[in-house]
């Protein structure tokens, strides 16, 4: 059972790295029902626009645990501050 489970494991397609919209539209012009989906992460856009900015000094221990968390979602730390403010604000009391 276990030597199928890996076999099924290793007939599961990665995505390659894609750098131009012909090899996207190439990539995604093939069957795709052996592709592997768990390697997807979810992802925000954001198209609101930004024409405010703040200025604020806070403990250097405390930015480097924003950063660390950031880095673990994959996404740069002032989004990670934008989105912990955004939270903060819309949270039902």
């Amino acid at each position: 059972m276990k030597k199928r489970l890996m076999k099924k494991q290793l007939l599961k397609k990665k995505v390659p790295r894609l750098r131009t919209d012909e090899q996207a539209e190439a990539f995604l012009a093939q069957d795709l029902s052996k592709l592997d989906f768990s390697q997807f992460k979810t992802a925000r856009f954001e198209f609101e626009r930004k024409d405010e900015q703040i200025n604020m000094r806070v403990p250097k221990p405390l930015l480097a645990a924003v950063k660390a968390r950031a880095k673990a979602r994959g996404i740069p730390y002032t989004r990670f501050i934008r989105e912990t403010l955004e939270q903060a604000v819309t949270a039902v009391k």
